[in-house]
């Protein structure tokens, strides 16, 4: 480890409570195979079936609490992603190999780490990693909204318009906060280099460390005439039409993002990120597991004993199903391709079978059973 590394390693183990860190890292002390209530061993239906209980459990349309709902929701993002839950069982974190993959050897130490992230301390690690006030893109705001969806359209996805009231790039300087047509000069405060160097006290010691440069807003350049319409900022508070596209396969609780569609900040940084909390419908005719759906059949005592064709619902449409003779209730059907669609293929859709059983019966009925005697010998 180099001395630069393991400076910055000492200063993040002597962080104090008070100092901030970014919201991104806070689950680095969360245990989400408890949150989710499976083993580390938990295979990836399991982890889904988990996720799904708990969210139906502790949604808030339903009586629970966002925050335990929101909980629930971060940890399946990570467990059910293979390439975050590879990172998070290595490191506990599913950011751990960008943001410590210097520790225990191999690569390039610390590349990738985002000292931004932390607070006070990004701009004291920006010296270190070369990237100063300029290396180091500012983002705008993330946005949140809820999506409702039927059955259907979050198994097959749907485009969604959005209509959303946020900072948006100015139309007339395109963001750049220069008058059409004006020339970008130096900034003459920081000559040229976006940032300051001022001194600093930290947790150890005095230290030199770079800030944006505030007349520029760390661009290291001005135009010679801003633009009429955001007066240099390079946005403007508007409302802006979206179209979505929500994939195939969303479940009730999850979220999808929406990249650079949150709050725009201009030509210092780049813009957020828009997450869509998808809420599905229930759909009194199907159950879903992952990529199985299910749905039961009622049919008569005569149709199990001597079989039939019978009309089924699918979320394609009403489909022919053919009951075989001597079929028992709780027997299932299964339709091959007609499930939730993953990848190139489709999941499976099963039918339970009912048989309803008389409860009365006339008497040329009984008379006839009796004639059969279909009871077990």
């Amino acid at each position: 480890m180099s001395l630069d590394q393991s400076l910055i390693h000492a200063v993040i183990l002597a962080t104090p409570p008070h100092v901030g860190v970014d919201t991104k890292y806070n689950h680095l002390s969360k245990d989400y195979y408890k949150i989710l209530g499976v083993e580390k061993s938990a295979n990836e239906d399991e982890v889904k079936r988990a996720f799904r209980k708990l969210a139906h459990e502790h949604h808030p349309d339903k009586g629970g609490k966002e925050e335990k709902f929101k909980e629930i929701n971060e940890a399946y993002q990570v467990l059910g992603d293979k390439e975050k839950r590879a990172r998070y069982d290595q490191f506990g974190s599913a950011d751990g190999p960008q943001g410590f993959g210097g520790f225990g050897g191999g690569g390039n130490g610390f590349e990738g780490f985002d000292a931004s992230q932390f607070g006070d301390l990004g701009d004291m690690f920006g010296n270190f990693f070369g990237g100063g006030a300029r290396g180091r893109a500012r983002k705008g705001q993330d946005l949140q909204v809820d999506v409702s969806m039927t059955f259907s359209e979050s198994v097959f996805g749907v485009t969604r318009e959005l209509s959303l009231n946020k900072s948006n790039r100015c139309d007339r300087c395109g963001g750049t906060g220069a008058e059409p047509g004006a020339k970008m000069h130096e900034c003459a405060t920081c000559k040229g280099k976006g940032f300051s160097v001022v001194n600093q006290r930290t947790i150890l010691g005095v230290m030199q460390v770079r800030q944006p440069c505030g007349e520029c807003d760390g661009r290291g350049e001005k135009p010679d005439k801003k633009c009429t319409t955001c007066n240099g900022a390079g946005t403007h508070r508007s409302q802006k039409t979206l179209r979505v596209d929500i994939p195939a396969g969303v479940e009730d609780g999850m979220q999808v993002r929406v990249r650079a569609e949150g709050e725009n900040i201009g030509p210092a940084g780049e813009p957020g990120d828009l997450y869509l909390n998808i809420h599905v419908a229930s759909d009194p005719r199907f159950e879903r597991d992952g990529t199985t759906i299910y749905s039961e059949k009622k049919i008569g005592f005569t149709q199990a004993a001597l079989g039939d064709t019978v009309e089924i619902d699918t979320v394609d449409g009403k489909v022919d199903l053919k009951i075989p003779a001597g079929i028992q209730s709780g027997e299932e059907l299964r339709l091959r391709g007609k499930g939730v669609p993953h990848g190139r293929g489709r999941g499976d859709h099963i039918v339970v079978i009912r048989v309803l059983t008389p409860t009365k019966l006339d008497r040329k009925t009984r008379e006839l059973l009796e004639q059969v005697d279909l009871r077990e010998k």
